[in-house]
C-alpha cells in the first residue's frame, strides 16, 4: 500500500473552519430547481470522497457500484490479516534478536574462557604444590571451568532458537508480504476503476438525467407538505433586531462544521484501515471544533428556544405572563452569562501568556507590556518564525495552538450576553403592549 501519512497544517485547519461555512451558506441559498437533476460536480465530489466504495455509482443509480464494495472489503480484510502477520513477525523477530545477541555476547566469552583455561592450567602446573600461588591458581581454574558449561549451554540454547525460528520467521514474513501485496493490488484496482469512472461521469450523468420523469404528487402529499410548512417556523421569523440576526448567522455558520466532521472522520477511517496510517490530528481537531461549535451556537439555541426545558407550568401562560417569568429568571441567566464571559476572558489571557519563544504577545498577556507597546513591536516574524509559538499549545504531536479556542469561549459568552439583552427588551415590549 502507498504511504498516506498526512498532518493537517494549523493554518489549513483555521482556514477550513472559516471558509467552508461561508461557501456552504452561499450554496444553500441558491434557488432549487423544480425538477431534481443529477450534477456532474456532485458526482465528482462523491467520486473523490467515496469512490472507493462506489458511492458515485449509487448516486447515479448504477448497480456497477456493487463491484467496488467487495474489492474495498478485500482491502480491509487484507490489511487486517497483514496486521496479524506483522504481529507474528514482530514476536518471532524479537526472539531471534534476543538469541543473536546471546550468541554475540556469550561466544566471545566462551572462546576467551577456553583460551584462559589453558593458560591457567599451565600456571597451576608451574606453581609449587601447597603454596598460596597454587591455591589461587586452582581457584581461578575452578571458576573458569564452572563458567564454560554455563556459556556453552546459553550458546546452544540460543543457536537452537535461531535454527528453530528461522523457518517460521521466513513463513511469517512471506505471509505478511502476501497480504500486503493483496491489499496493494486491490487498492490499485479500485484506483483504475475510479479513473475510468472519472472519464465516464459526464456520460453517466447524462444517462441518469434521461431517466428522470416528472412526478405528480397526490393531494395527500400536497396537504402534508402544506401542513408541515405551516407548522414549521423559519429561523428568519425569530429575527427582530440586529442581535437576533447576528445569533442566526453565527448559528448557521457553525452548523456547517458538522459537515466538516463527516469528511475528517471519513478521512481518518480510510487512513487507518485502508492505508494503515492513522492520523495524529483528526480526533483532537474535531473535539476542539465541537467545543467551539457548542459555545458559538449558544445564542442561536437561546433565540430559537432549542434548549431542553420542562415548561409544564410555563407553556400555558399568556405572552405577558411569560415575559414576567422570563424577566424574573433572567437574573440567574445574566449571572451565568457574565461569569462565563469573565472567566473566559481570564482563560484566554492566560492561554496567550504562555511564553514559547520571543513573543511580544505573551509579554502583553502577562502584563509586562501595555497594548500600545505590543502593537508597536509586533511584526510578521511573530507569525512566520518557527521558534515563536506564542500562546498555549496542545501536548500531542500536532501541537495546535489552544489560545484561539479560549477566545472563542469569550465570543460565545459575549454572544450569549447580547442575546439575553435582546430577550429582555422583547419581554419588556410584550409587557408594555400586553400581548
Amino acid at each position: 500500500m502507498p504511504d498516506f501519512s498526512f498532518t493537517l497544517p494549523h493554518w489549513a485547519y483555521w482556514v477550513g473552519l472559516i471558509v467552508f461555512p461561508l461557501i456552504a451558506m452561499v450554496l444553500a441559498r441558491r434557488p432549487r430547481p423544480s425538477v431534481r437533476r443529477y450534477s456532474a460536480a456532485i458526482a465528482y465530489m462523491v467520486l473523490f470522497t467515496g469512490g472507493m466504495l462506489g458511492l458515485h455509482r449509487f448516486y447515479l443509480r448504477s448497480l456497477i457500484g456493487f463491484v467496488f464494495v467487495p474489492v474495498f472489503l478485500l482491502i480491509l480484510w487484507s490489511n487486517s490479516m497483514e496486521t496479524e502477520a506483522r504481529s507474528v513477525v514482530s514476536d518471532l523477530a524479537n526472539e531471534v534478536r534476543v538469541a543473536e545477541r546471546t550468541v554475540e555476547r556469550e561466544q566471545p566469552r566462551l572462546d576467551e574462557a577456553r583460551t584462559q583455561l589453558e593458560d591457567l592450567r599451565a600456571a597451576l602446573a608451574e606453581a609449587e604444590a601447597g603454596s598460596t600461588r597454587a591455591r589461587l591458581a586452582q581457584r581461578r581454574v575452578d571458576r573458569v571451568e564452572a563458567s564454560i558449561p554455563k556459556s556453552e549451554e546459553r550458546v546452544t540454547e540460543a543457536q537452537a532458537i535461531l535454527d528453530e525460528m528461522s523457518q517460521p520467521l521466513d513463513q511469517a514474513e512471506a505471509n505478511r508480504a502476501f497480504w500486503g501485496n493483496a491489499a496493494g493490488y486491490a487498492f490499485w484496482a479500485l484506483v483504475v476503476l475510479m479513473v475510468i469512472d472519472a472519464i465516464l461521469i459526464p456520460n453517466l450523468v447524462r444517462r441518469a438525467n434521461e431517466t428522470i420523469t416528472e412526478e405528480t404528487k397526490t393531494e395527500t402529499e400536497i396537504a402534508l407538505e402544506k401542513a408541515e410548512a405551516e407548522s414549521k417556523k423559519e429561523d428568519s421569523e425569530y429575527a427582530e433586531n440586529w442581535i437576533d440576526r447576528l445569533s442566526l448567522f453565527c448559528g448557521e455558520f457553525v452548523a456547517y462544521w458538522a459537515v466538516i466532521a463527516v469528511f475528517v472522520y471519513y478521512f481518518e477511517v480510510i487512513s487507518r484501515y485502508v492505508f494503515g496510517t492513522p492520523t495524529n490530528w483528526a480526533h483532537e481537531s474535531m473535539y476542539l471544533m465541537f467545543g467551539m461549535q457548542y459555545l458559538i451556537a449558544g445564542s442561536y439555541a437561546m433565540l430559537t428556544e432549542s434548549h431542553v426545558r420542562v415548561d409544564i407550568f410555563y407553556a400555558p401562560l399568556s405572552r405577558p405572563r411569560k415575559a414576567w417569568v422570563d424577566l424574573a429568571t433572567s437574573v440567574f441567566f445574566f449571572i451565568f452569562a457574565g461569569t462565563l464571559l469573565y472567566t473566559s476572558w481570564i482563560f484566554a489571557l492566560d492561554a496567550m501568556a504562555v511564553p514559547t519563544g520571543n513573543s511580544v504577545v505573551s509579554d502583553w498577556a502577562r502584563g509586562n507590556d501595555n497594548f500600545l507597546e505590543m502593537l508597536g513591536t509586533f511584526d510578521l516574524t511573530q507569525w512566520t518564525d518557527p521558534n515563536i509559538r506564542w500562546g498555549e499549545i496542545s501536548f500531542n504531536e500536532w501541537e495546535v495552538p489552544l489560545w484561539p479556542m479560549k477566545w472563542v469561549m469569550v465570543m460565545g459568552g459575549f454572544l450569549l450576553l447580547l442575546q439575553g439583552i435582546s430577550k429582555v427588551s422583547k419581554d419588556i415590549r410584550a409587557i408594555a403592549r400586553g400581548a
